[in-house]
């Protein structure tokens, strides 16, 4: 099911200028993690995939795959972290999370379907909530919900402003 409307910054057309427009969110389900976004950090695979320089990208997009932040509502599967955890995600936000590959840690060579990235993925293995049928969405916006297995808990004391770029 849908979640919450939100403005975030992307590019709704190949050509076109970042403007902000509005996404949905997924709602939080049992085993996930929302967190408000404090910083993410801008990556030259950004560019890339706005201008589709890899040829493939879904419009519109927003980019952004090294997120930081801190969490705002957790599902009640969920014990890794807590409202106010200082949290972060790279770019893979789901997997089958069964596969040998998977349970060795190595989600980014899942061997049924490949690793979700943070944008411009399809939703493959069913663990993103929202639309099946629409494409994620990255991290140039206020907030995110990613399954609990993809969340990593930072330090109480962390700079965050420092830790985005090396997500």
């Amino acid at each position: 099911s849908s979640g919450i409307n939100a403005e975030y910054g992307g590019v709704a057309n190949l050509g076109k200028n970042f403007s902000k427009f509005t996404i949905n969110r997924p709602k939080v389900r049992e085993n996930d993690v929302k967190f408000d976004i404090k910083y993410c950090g801008m990556c030259h695979t950004d560019v890339h995939y706005v201008l589709n320089d890899f040829a493939g990208t879904m419009y519109p997009i927003v980019p952004g795959h090294e997120l930081v932040g801190m969490v705002t509502e957790v599902g009640s599967n969920v014990t890794r972290v807590t409202v106010g955890s200082l949290v972060a995600v790279g770019c893979t936000i789901d997997s089958c999370m069964d596969c040998d590959m998977c349970e060795a840690g190595e989600e980014h060579y899942c061997r049924k379907g490949g690793d979700t990235h943070t944008y411009n993925s399809e939703k493959t293995h069913g663990h993103i909530g929202g639309n099946p049928d629409t494409q994620n969405f990255g991290g140039y916006s206020r907030s995110e919900v990613v399954h609990e297995r993809f969340i990593v808990k930072l330090p109480e004391n962390t700079d965050l402003a420092k830790t985005a770029p090396l997500v």
